[in-house]
């Protein structure tokens, strides 16, 4: 599992123009389910992002978590990220976990980012999707579970 985790000031996502999941402050997330990815390492993700210290606090120093400025999250199925750069130069993408499985965990994992209590917007899960967003610092990790 691989997700790429973006601090916005606001973010979008949009299929066919017209916009399905909107956030202001907050968390963008491109999230890759990988064959081989279990409920335990998706659970491990959300731990992970729910407990990081990356927004500012008084004195501007990373030290605040998403639930303590009230951030929201967009979260964007991103299968790409299961490629790894290797090889040649077409990406291959025979690491990602088959698409009715993925859509499976990526519908679990928002479910149980808003059972913790936040603010989730999606993508649409095998859609082409357009997203904009304002990064915030830019702040950006990249995670792997």
């Amino acid at each position: 599992m691989k997700i790429v985790v973006q601090r916005v000031q606001e973010a979008s996502v949009s299929v066919d123009s017209e916009i399905v999941g909107q956030i202001g402050s907050g968390l963008l997330l491109l999230v890759c389910f990988e064959q081989g990815d279990t409920e335990d390492s998706l659970h491990k993700a959300i731990d992970k992002i729910s407990k990081l210290r990356i927004f500012d606090d008084a004195e501007g120093r990373m030290n605040l978590d998403i639930q303590a400025v009230k951030g929201e999250i967009l979260s964007v199925s991103q299968f790409t990220l299961s490629w790894d750069g290797t090889g040649g130069h077409r990406p291959s993408f025979e690491k990602s976990m088959a698409p009715q499985e993925a859509r499976l965990k990526y519908a679990l994992f928002n479910r149980e980012l808003r059972n913790r209590g936040f603010t989730v917007k999606e993508g649409t899960f095998g859609a082409f999707m357009k997203v904009s967003l304002v990064n915030d610092g830019p702040v950006t990790f990249i995670l792997q579970f």
